[in-house]
């Protein structure tokens, strides 16, 4: 089996290279990597060597690809083909793993098409035998795709796109730290010529006034509604202004629009000195991201699995990531259509081409739009009243009034509508006040904690109060969790109010784990009806779910909890029912995988074995996914048990790998993997039995897993969460006034509790809700977490690439799905 990088290197290639090579080996298949891309292939020799075990060692956390690559000029010519044909055949390789962009799989494909053809010339030429050309009729080939721009259609994720992501956001941050100081404009450029997912996503989630995206171009005038945006932007509260530009940025008339125009055009517009920073190469290289290595892990072992299985008939496939699973792609189809977005944008047919790169891709351009334009205002100098609105607004405005009691909310949400008609009020996209669009206008929507912090619960509430704010909502906060509601910490948050929050670790809102107990029910209602309270959203892990749960339990004892509620994934531990991944998990797997990537550097100069502990409690996922990342030898999850008949197996192949000259022998285990056998009594079992021939050290990684600030991903995944969760208050609300009004019971709720009080988060198909009150059917109590956990279908991944002969037979096959 051949093995080649080609194109533009991408973070994360180095793991795909690794779980290849060893994966190969576990199958009984000899992987030779082709250095330098087809130009390795073309030249032979050398440039073909066979892989052992050991040389992948080492090289999950190092970026670029250590197998090399190169565009290849050889390549494109049919001589150039025939001599890479005869140098695979030399080396019995016929099955064909290529990690590259849409250009090398383009290449390999026709390299498929053309190997019968190429085998019999070199038959005729005599350059190899009739027994070699009959032994290798076909070439079977599975590509991945390596592409820091995640521009293949069909594919939710491209190995590298999340590590360029992290190296934007990482600079974003920073930038805007030096921006507010001194109130300064920047203008950021960054990769994608033909794909605005980095410019899109590092938008959202750096909290950026402007993006610039090859997708959707501006509309003529631009220029001024750019300055327009940026001086609103200083007028609601901010003291930076921060302009996305993508590389192949362009208008409508196919000029390109780049940073240094961007920036000269608003030098002169708002008479300020702008700065410009061109990120470049930085975006592509570094250690890569946690995701980056175990996802290009389960490709790499996925793509053996597919590769051996294919047959001549098969049409070519592209492995890829579609909604959390390994995908299987038609490679041409994906080649072809990722090709045709750049041509629909040069023909202008934006709304096609932006379908193309998905759904979600559509939604973060107006989940961007919503989070970064701040409401209307009014000037100073022009006094307004709410006689100067059109009828109907200005009944919507009555009935408020009357029903509601929530004047002064209502009458803002009014002010606001009409400062969006006043020319000299900044043009607000998504923020017009309109009765079609803000139909839940004027409720008032509760936003809590509860339970162990998680990184990016900032973010989830700064999100909840800009798309309330839009919906024309009043988002109040809730300081302590439930404790906090009953002691009446409860204030109004404004759109400046949360600026800053997405990038910040820890809960401004503060959170506290304790559900409410029976005695606090009676005062939590009392503080729920004290405060108007229509609508809450709770924000936390586990013990969230189960106050919400008790919450629904007693909605017949007492009616204010009879008001929806929904339920936001937040917890490192990734245990909560409904959700695949939870907010905090993904920074609390890069925080692991940094710290032990620190370990692993600090026994460097000695034989040591290192047995450190993730956290978790009896949930597995930080362990083996760090474990996957970090390149652990052994993982211990409380899922799968452990015995001492399992480590004394263990213990004798640690010693046996040493004895063969392994340095480092990395063992994780989860916080409460067993009662019995824990960190310590696992480091003196190993000790022991490693008699002086190494030594054994251990270690928790800790609290540090909770801190820091949330990853680009854990920062999108809240924004999206929050976005539907408050749409689905949104529809409550109005379902709920609708009931209310045709039962014609003025304001009493008739809230069915079952349909009114759910849980959110983002599974297989798509994010989802689901029931509170059937939570128990899905979930392990005494286990805190649910009954069917997906990444458990990845422990043979970890299991096979971890250790030489760790498993006996051929390992186990991981499911592919058909995109």
């Amino acid at each position: 089996m051949g093995l080649l990088t080609s194109g533009g290197d991408a973070q994360g290639m180095n793991a795909a290279v690794r779980a290849v090579a060893r994966t190969a080996l576990a199958m009984g298949v000899q992987p030779c990597a082709i250095m330098e891309g087809w130009q390795g292939a073309c030249d032979g020799g050398d440039r073909i060597r066979p892989l052992g075990w050991s040389d992948v060692s080492s090289i999950l956390n190092k970026g670029g690809t250590v197998i090399g690559t190169a565009r290849s000029k050889d390549f494109r010519e049919h001589e150039g083909m025939r001599r890479a044909a005869k140098n695979l055949i030399d080396y019995g390789i016929d099955r064909l793993i290529v990690i590259g962009g849409d250009g090398s799989l383009t290449g390999t494909n026709e390299f498929r098409l053309l190997w019968p053809q190429l085998i019999s010339e070199l038959k005729e030429m005599g350059e190899i035998t009739a027994e070699q050309a009959d032994a290798h009729p076909n070439l079977m080939i599975c590509g991945l795709v390596g592409s820091i721009d995640n521009d293949l259609v069909g594919s939710d994720m491209t190995i590298g796109a999340d590590s360029a992501l992290h190296r934007i956001v990482d600079a974003i941050d920073a930038i805007s730290s030096t921006a507010a100081s001194h109130q300064r404009t920047f203008v950021v450029e960054v990769m994608g010529r033909h794909c605005g997912y980095l410019p899109l996503m590092a938008g959202i989630a750096g909290g950026c006034d402007y993006v610039f995206i090859p997708e959707v171009p501006p509309e003529d005038g631009w220029e001024d509604e750019l300055a327009n945006k940026l001086r609103v932007g200083r007028a609601a509260g901010r003291r930076d202004s921060l302009v996305l530009v993508a590389e192949g940025a362009q208008d409508r008339h196919g000029n390109p629009i780049t940073s240094q125009h961007v920036a000269d055009v608003l030098s002169e517009k708002m008479n300020e000195d702008v700065r410009v920073t061109i990120l470049g190469h930085v975006q592509r290289g570094g250690s890569p991201s946690a995701y980056d290595r175990w996802m290009s892990t389960v490709l790499g072992y996925a793509a053996v699995q597919e590769v051996l299985r294919a047959t001549p008939e098969d049409e070519p496939q592209i492995l890829g990531v579609r909604h959390n699973r390994v995908a299987r792609i038609d490679m041409m189809k994906a080649v072809k259509d990722t090709r045709s977005v750049a041509g629909l944008i040069k023909e202008g047919d934006y709304t096609s081409a932006v379908r193309l790169r998905g759904s979600s891709f559509a939604q973060m351009i107006q989940i961007n739009r919503i989070m970064s334009t701040p409401p209307s205002y009014a000037p100073a100098n022009k006094a307004l009243g709410t006689d100067c609105v059109e009828p109907p607004a200005q009944q919507r405005l009555a009935e408020l009034e009357q029903t509601t009691g929530k004047v002064e909310h209502a009458r803002n949400a009014v002010l606001d509508h009409v400062a969006a008609q006043s020319p000299e009020a900044a043009s607000s996209p998504g923020h017009a006040w309109e009765e079609a669009s803000r139909p839940a206008a004027g409720k008032r929507v509760a936003v809590l904690h509860v339970g162990g912090l998680a990184p990016g619960m900032n973010t989830a509430a700064r999100a909840a109060v800009r798309i309330g704010i839009d919906k024309g909502m009043t988002v109040l906060g809730v300081q302590g969790s439930f404790k906090g509601l009953i002691d009446n910490k409860v204030e109004e948050l404004s759109w400046d109010g949360v600026e800053g929050w997405a990038f910040e670790g820890g809960a401004e809102l503060g959170t506290r784990r304790p559900v409410p107990t029976v005695e606090e029910l009676y005062s939590l209602g009392r503080a729920i009806e004290n405060n108007n309270i229509d609508a809450m959203i709770i924000i936390g892990g586990f013990n969230a779910y189960l106050s919400a749960y008790e919450l629904v339990k007693e909605r017949e004892r007492y009616q204010a909890f009879n008001i929806p509620i929904i339920c936001v994934p937040a917890s490192i531990d990734n245990n909560l029912p409904g959700s695949e991944l939870s907010i905090g998990a993904d920074t609390a797997l890069n925080n692991a995988v940094w710290a032990l990537d620190r370990i692993k550097e600090s026994a460097a100069a000695s034989r040591r074995c290192f047995v450190a502990e993730t956290m978790g409690r009896r949930c597995g996922y930080l362990a083996l996914m760090s474990g996957i990342a970090s390149g652990a030898e052994l993982t211990y999850l409380h899922e799968d048990g452990l015995t001492l008949e399992q480590l004394n197996r263990d213990a004798l192949r640690m010693r046996e790998s040493f004895e063969g000259g392994r340095r480092l022998f990395m063992v994780l285990v989860n916080e409460e993997a067993s009662k019995l056998y824990n960190r310590d009594f696992l480091a003196r079992v190993f000790e022991s039995e490693g008699r002086g021939l190494y030594d054994v050290r251990h270690t928790a990684l800790g609290h540090l897993q909770q801190g820091g600030s949330p990853t680009p991903f854990d920062r999108l995944l809240a924004t999206r969460l929050v976005f539907h969760a408050m749409d689905w208050v949104e529809r409550t609300l109005v379902e709920e006034d609708a009931l209310n009004e045709a039962a014609g019971h003025g304001l009493a709720r008739r809230v069915p509790p079952a349909a009114k009080a759910v849980y959110i988060g983002l599974t297989e198909d798509a994010i989802e809700t689901a029931p509170i009150d059937r939570m128990m059917e899905v979930v392990e109590v005494e286990n805190r977490r649910p009954r069917f956990q997906w990444w458990m279908g990845l422990r043979p991944v970890s299991e096979v690439v971890s250790m030489p002969s760790r498993i006996s037979g051929e390992p186990h096959a991981i499911p592919i799905a058909d995109a």
